[in-house]
């Protein structure tokens, strides 16, 4: 048993990816791990399969965000994995949903793409954590998955970026707020890292020699690389941390 053992945790976008990273590591922290996905109920089955097999626990929560009722699906399977574990609540509650149109300047960007953007990269982590803290333990971690790109600016569009700015600031204030229980609230900006979202752009060699160039560290980020910073964030280890953002981008833009 790791150091979350008794803890369980809520990973949005878990089933791929970085999220997929973070959820299984928690796991093999100890931690009960509701994997959260949007789309692809399979790879969230094969995720907490993965758990599963490596002697983790963890169930699924399926639920489109940026639409209608999406926290209120969420929740509704939450609490139902929750009541299924003979669990009452939660105790580490990870944002790593996001949206990213890429190619999209401020001369081309669409309401109607903006405000997917928001409401998937704001508005849903804003709803949800206000409809789970009630069931957020005193003492617990809320960890936000941010980018490089909101202190580098970006050469694929405004609009992400943005949002992901919106994270940053709702997580200091947040961290203020919630400082009397006892909850950190924290984010992590990741630079390069490659997933299979990030495949098709670093299958060409000269972006990723540019990107290479771009990190003090000399390499892409890996998966492990975030979610073992997560990790650290959601440890009694971090207890002091609280109301930052930790760069774990390899020293992008250095």
């Amino acid at each position: 048993m790791g150091n979350l053992g008794g803890k369980v945790a809520l990973v949005t976008g878990g089933s791929r990816g970085i999220g997929r990273g973070i959820a299984e590591r928690l796991a093999r922290d100890g931690a009960l791990v509701a994997v959260h996905y949007g789309s692809n109920e399979a790879a969230a089955k094969e995720t907490a399969a993965a758990i599963a097999e490596a002697g983790g626990r963890a169930f699924v929560v399926g639920a489109e965000l940026g639409v209608p009722g999406d926290v209120d699906t969420l929740v509704a399977g939450l609490e139902a994995g929750l009541h299924a574990h003979g669990e009452p609540a939660i105790d580490i509650l990870v944002h790593n949903a996001g949206l990213n149109l890429m190619g999209r300047p401020i001369e081309v960007l669409t309401p109607e793409e903006f405000d997917r953007m928001v409401a998937v990269n704001v508005k849903a982590p804003f709803f949800l954590t206000q409809r789970l803290l009630p069931r957020l333990r005193d003492g617990g971690r809320i960890i936000n998955i941010s980018s490089v790109s909101t202190r580098v600016a970006s050469a694929h569009g405004i609009g992400y970026p943005l949002t992901k700015g919106a994270l940053e600031v709702f997580s200091h204030t947040l961290a203020k707020h919630l400082g009397p229980r006892g909850i950190t609230v924290n984010a992590v900006s990741v630079g390069y890292t490659r997933t299979d979202m990030t495949s098709e752009v670093l299958a060409d060699p000269a972006n990723v020699e540019r990107n290479i160039g771009l990190t003090a560290l000399g390499r892409i980020g890996r998966v492990p690389d975030i979610a073992d910073a997560v990790a650290f964030l959601a440890s009694d280890d971090a207890r002091w941390i609280t109301g930052t953002k930790i760069d774990v981008t390899g020293g992008v833009n250095l």
